[in-house]
């Protein structure tokens, strides 16, 4: 094939369709991180026709993504975040942005018991992102009545004000939240809703997140790992509800990648019965009204922060604000992480900060 002059490259996505990704599901082959990075920086400038990025998406998702083209893809989103940092090094929480639907969120909950435990921590969403374009975490604080459509530079400050901070993606990721009516007419998900999870705005050394399949989170590491924005010291992933960074009650699988002093990495999992830390309860015990998921959440985060609740969602809430707590080792276990969180609800500490982020 001849040679395609243009700014970008030789590799316009119909090419790459042509040649490479979307020959078929057996034959089809992984691009370059050369050739992801062009295909990336043409979808961020509008360049394709949007029957090709169509096509190119959908391929992507048929092959699967290797970590080395996923690496390339959130390199070069990364060029186009605004990142702000705050003074305090914060846990990244980084959620599926198309939301939840049957479930309680409960990592608003989490996060500001975490932070009222000592633990900064950052959370970070859009608005309706397709294609479940269902609640996520601006919309419970929406509820709760605490601003969310910041400036990065506000989220910083939120973060080193209150301990807890919430990164609004048109704001932060404009390129990638102008990107929604095309994703929306895709009707199923593609790689930009695995790279915005990992967008860290807030340039954090530890990142949580969550994974149905063990093997997602270890393309997850593999991505870090590849990638030359990212420079994680910690990683924390575990099955989530919905794909969400709240844990599943039961018998759940956590991955744990470590940068040891010396550079060396290591990666681990562990399997947690989560009814020894108190979730003793099923799946479905954590369901709420399907038509108002951020409402009940923050229903519940209210009464959760201020002891009125001693229920599941309380157990679910505590267990959750330790496994924040233990990822950013400020616990050695998550035994000690558990004990720290339901003491700070207890002392009204956690209530404290939610007070604090609604007069920001």
């Amino acid at each position: 094939m001849a040679v395609v002059e243009s700014e970008f490259g030789e590799w316009p996505l119909k090419r790459l369709m042509t040649e490479v990704v979307g020959t078929g599901t057996k034959s089809a082959e992984d691009m370059t991180r050369e050739q992801a990075s062009e295909a990336m920086r043409r979808i961020l400038a509008g360049e394709p026709d949007h029957t090709t990025l169509g096509a190119f998406w959908l391929a992507n998702r048929w092959k699967h993504n290797n970590a080395e083209e996923l690496a390339a893809y959130a390199d070069v989103m990364a060029e186009h975040v605004e990142y702000a940092e705050p003074d305090a090094d914060p846990v990244d929480c980084g959620a599926n942005y198309d939301g939840k639907g049957t479930t309680a969120i409960l990592g608003v909950a989490a996060g500001v018991v975490a932070a009222a435990a000592g633990t900064p921590v950052v959370v970070h969403s859009g608005d309706r992102v397709p294609t479940q374009k269902q609640d996520a975490y601006k919309h419970v604080l929406d509820e709760l009545g605490v601003r969310t459509e910041l400036d990065p530079e506000e989220s910083a400050d939120m973060v080193d004000d209150t301990g807890f901070g919430f990164y609004y993606q048109p704001r932060f990721n404009p390129a990638i939240h102008a990107l929604w009516e095309r994703r929306d007419n895709m009707g199923v998900r593609t790689f930009v809703n695995t790279i915005e999870t990992i967008a860290n705005p807030a340039n954090a050394s530890v990142h949580l997140g969550s994974f149905y399949h063990l093997a997602f989170a270890k393309k997850m590491v593999n991505t870090f790992e590849a990638s030359e924005h990212h420079d994680l010291d910690r990683v924390l992933m575990f099955q989530g509800m919905e794909g969400y960074d709240d844990i599943r009650p039961g018998y759940t699988k956590v991955a744990e990648w470590t940068t040891g002093d010396d550079g060396e990495t290591t990666f681990d999992d562990f399997d947690i019965e989560t009814a020894e830390y108190g979730m003793d309860f099923e799946y479905d015990d954590l369901g709420v009204d399907e038509d108002d998921v951020a409402g009940d959440s923050a229903e519940i985060t209210e009464a959760v922060l201020a002891g009125e609740r001693e229920d599941r969602f309380a157990d679910a809430v505590a267990l959750n604000a330790a496994l924040r707590i233990y990822a950013r080792e400020d616990a050695e276990t998550i035994d000690e992480g558990l004990e720290m969180a339901r003491e700070t609800i207890a002392s009204g500490d956690a209530e404290a900060v939610l007070e604090d982020l609604r007069d920001f």
